[in-house]
């Protein structure tokens, strides 16, 4: 175990600085269009994902990583994972498929270095407070992610958790692929829990295991279906976090999210 003991924000920090060295300023002054915001995006993937790689070490966080052969799907798809805290940006720097963009909410541009690192990296920023312009933003992606055979990662939690189970997932993510009938890929991160305060946002060195797991195929289904298939994405991942981290199974994890109807009921619009 690593002999100090480092705060999360650290991360993102440093990453902004060489990014703000990089950052043309119009970048900051206008709002693209979305297939130009993809170009910048994935112009900044891969200078965010050496800067990152090479930070890790300094934090003393490792990364075992299984299945990135089922990122080779022919085509778009939507990319679904859980969401712990801002160390996932690590993980995910391990794992980010070209041509990808994530989905994000629309505070998270306000959050400083965060804000930065994500806005540079091409996150689709959603204003859950307007569902019409959540819908007419998400109807846009459906057609750029065909148009530019792009792969697009949400967080289906809606939020981060770090509590070594999953939130109830909110339906959007699963209505985009349905519209857009491309598959679903489910990636999975092991617990933080084992050394990493949420409360304090302090960590320690740690391991996290990444699987990325088969696609599921969306194609045939209609709105009617949306429900199961977040359920069945839901119990799928729920079973893959308790193997990670270790945890043994539990029979509701295998019942879709109805099997925590208290975790359901603080969610709005659920």
């Amino acid at each position: 175990m690593s002999r100090y003991i480092l705060r999360a924000e650290l991360a993102p920090l440093l990453v902004a600085h060489f990014l703000l060295l990089l950052s043309p300023t119009q970048l900051f002054t206008s709002a693209p269009a979305l297939p130009a915001l993809l170009l910048t995006a994935f112009f900044f993937h891969r200078i965010i994902r050496a800067i990152v790689r090479t930070f890790k070490y300094f934090f003393g966080v490792r990364f075992e990583v299984k299945g990135l052969e089922n990122f080779k799907v022919e085509g778009p798809a939507i990319i679904v994972s859980n969401h712990q805290s801002v160390l996932d940006m690590m993980g995910l720097m391990e794992v980010l498929p070209d041509n990808c963009v994530q989905v994000g909410k629309k505070e998270l541009m306000y959050m400083g270095s965060v804000g930065l690192i994500m806005y540079l990296g091409g996150v689709i920023f959603i204003n859950r407070k307007s569902t019409s312009s959540a819908k007419m933003v998400m109807s846009d992606v459906a057609k750029t992610m065909v148009a530019e055979n792009v792969k697009v990662w949400v967080y289906p939690e809606g939020t981060r958790n770090c509590t070594g189970d999953l939130l109830p997932f909110k339906k959007g993510a699963f209505h985009l692929a349905v519209q857009a009938q491309v598959p679903v890929i489910p990636v999975v991160y092991s617990s933080f829990t084992a050394f990493y305060n949420p409360k304090t946002k302090l960590f320690t060195s740690g391991k996290v295991k990444v699987e990325v797991l088969p696609p599921i195929e969306t194609k045939g289904l209609t709105s009617d279906d949306v429900t199961d298939l977040t359920d069945r994405c839901f119990s799928t991942m729920r079973e893959t976090l308790f193997r990670l981290s270790g945890r043994p199974s539990v029979t509701c994890a295998l019942a879709g999210q109805k099997a925590q109807p208290a975790l359901c009921s603080l969610l709005p619009g659920r």
